[in-house]
């Protein structure tokens, strides 16, 4: 595998996009939580030199501009079975909707899994692409987010529908 990656100019600051020859495997915030050592991510390469990242970088902007609800693009994200399984209900989370932590360990079998649920969705590698922004707490509080909490807020504050919206300025 030969990993490369891109660094790019976001609303939310700049985001590193990390992809090896053929799936996207990993986009990081500057001051990400359980960021990756920078080595491991192979060479930097200009967008206009990489098909992959390019069209990542485009679709990525397109969702933060609004144009895009979700991504179309390979993704190879590494982890354990279970934090694949994590992966995969936080992937199936319909754009503008939330759930939590605890919802997704009943979805998986066993709700006293919430904490090992949180501590996956945590170490998610394909942070927006896969979108654990929509898992909140039991109460619907805002927690623990790798890109913090104002990026987490503006997330979904992107993805809420116009009415609930437009409720909030009156």
């Amino acid at each position: 595998m030969n990993a490369k990656y891109a660094v790019v100019t976001t609303s939310l600051g700049p985001v590193t996009i990390v992809a090896s020859d053929d799936a996207v495997t990993g986009l990081y915030f500057a001051h990400h939580v359980r960021r990756p050592a920078q080595e491991t991510f192979g060479t930097e390469l200009p967008l206009e030199m990489d098909t992959l990242l390019a069209e990542a970088a485009a679709q990525l902007n397109d969702y933060l501009a609004g144009r895009r609800r979700d991504f179309d693009l390979p993704f190879e994200a590494a982890g354990n079975d279970f934090q694949h399984r994590v992966w995969a209900a936080t992937a199936a989370i319909p754009f503008g909707e939330t759930t939590t932590y605890g919802a997704i360990a009943e979805q998986l079998g066993d709700k006293s899994l919430a904490y090992q649920v949180g501590q996956a969705v945590g170490a998610n590698p394909l942070c927006v692409f896969v979108p654990c922004h929509r898992v909140v707490g039991a109460n619907g509080s805002l927690t623990g987010y790798a890109g913090g909490l104002k990026r987490k807020r503006a997330l979904l504050d992107l993805e809420e529908p116009v009415q609930a919206a437009a409720g909030r300025l009156f």
